[in-house]
């Protein structure tokens, strides 16, 4: 079910909100300038027909290179839920995932930045775990390919979960009877099953499951009533404001990196993104383009949560990847139709908090150091 929505799923591969997150265009020659961004006046979009629009719904192609989607199996994916849950998984025994990615809360906390290990605070906004999966890489900047690389990335990280080693992390699991048990029901080919590696995959067995479905994609599926008359205006401009390239594929966005103030210079900008991870100096202020599934409920928004309102953050990525400044009916119908991408939670039961296995008297104590 979960693989057939990614497959199903509109493309928009020539349909992103560039006016939400950059997108990469063909710089103007040189015998040819454009007058300033201030300046610059774009003609009124033309609207796009019903065959035009399913144009640019067509599901992306798959990626050569792609590994083969894992088959996660019911107990990988019960396991990853109660570890997705587990504070003991954290160095004083206080923070879990989702602390950081409330499932509740569209998977996130909605704070600029998340409370740590102590109460330390990382640089970049805590991303959604909803339709990541979808995406091309895990964090702002990409550094990790998989959800299995970035799964264990937190638990590690000082200022996160804060767990000193794996072996802390390995001898906290062991240490309790009903984990071990279900990492052999889980991993029953694994002469030694309690590994950071199958921590890894079955948290990230369970993030696929997470997944949400809106009116849009009913619309996408050819319910052209599931849309009002103002959200399939936005619909329109959406497909008509020129950035093509940027929030596209099943999670409309997360499809690839795009520098932040493309057109015109984004102020205040001291994080280097993407180069962080790859040294490469053409990454330097390129982040991962985020999903715009669920948009209207996962704010604040950008790499550092800087940006309170969706409206707001319309109107700064139009000015800064598009030298175009909306007027107010412009930006009310985006932000209609960017809220018509709210999706449906998956099951309360299944994103609830499970019933954690007591801990035994050789479990780690915590550590608040």
């Amino acid at each position: 079910m979960i693989q057939n929505r990614w497959v199903s799923l509109l493309s928009l591969s020539a349909l992103g909100v560039s006016a939400l997150t950059g997108c990469e265009r063909t710089p103007p020659s040189a015998e040819a300038p454009v007058a300033a961004p201030e300046a610059q006046k774009l003609p009124a979009p033309k609207p796009m027909t019903a065959e035009q629009l399913a144009h640019f719904f067509k599901p992306l192609p798959q990626r050569k290179d792609a590994p083969p989607p894992p088959e996660d199996t019911d107990a990988q994916v019960a396991l990853g839920r109660m570890l997705y849950f587990e504070p003991r998984l954290s160095k004083n025994h206080d923070v879990s995932c989702n602390t950081c990615h409330g499932l509740t809360t569209f998977g996130v906390d909605n704070k600029a930045l998340s409370d740590g290990h102590k109460g330390l605070k990382g640089a970049r906004n805590s991303p959604t775990v909803y339709n990541a999966a979808g995406h091309i890489a895990q964090f702002w900047d990409g550094r990790a390919d998989t959800l299995e690389a970035q799964a264990t990335g937190p638990i590690l990280n000082p200022v996160e979960m804060a767990m000193p080693d794996e072996k802390r992390v390995l001898a906290t699991l062991t240490s309790i009877p009903e984990y071990t048990k279900r990492f052999r029901e889980a991993f029953p080919g694994d002469k030694k099953p309690v590994t950071m590696a199958n921590t890894a995959r079955a948290i990230a067995a369970f993030e696929r499951k997470l997944v949400t479905t809106s009116r849009f994609d009913a619309f996408v599926g050819g319910k052209h009533d599931a849309l009002t008359e103002q959200e399939q205006r936005g619909l329109q401009l959406f497909a008509t404001t020129g950035c093509t390239t940027c929030h596209n594929g099943p999670a409309v966005g997360g499809t690839s990196f795009q520098k932040l103030g493309l057109i015109e210079d984004y102020p205040g900008l001291k994080d280097a993104g993407r180069f962080d991870a790859t040294k490469n100096e053409d990454d330097r202020g390129k982040f991962r383009v985020p999903t715009l599934l669920n948009v209207d409920k996962t704010g604040p928004y950008l790499h550092d949560g800087s940006v309170v309102e969706l409206p707001q953050m319309v109107r700064l990525m139009a000015k800064h990847q598009l030298a175009r400044t909306l007027t107010d009916p412009e930006v009310d119908d985006l932000v209609a139709f960017l809220k018509s991408l709210t999706g449906e939670l998956p099951p309360a039961e299944f994103i609830a908090p499970p019933e954690l296995p007591p801990s035994t008297a050789k479990t780690p104590k915590p550590d608040p150091s």
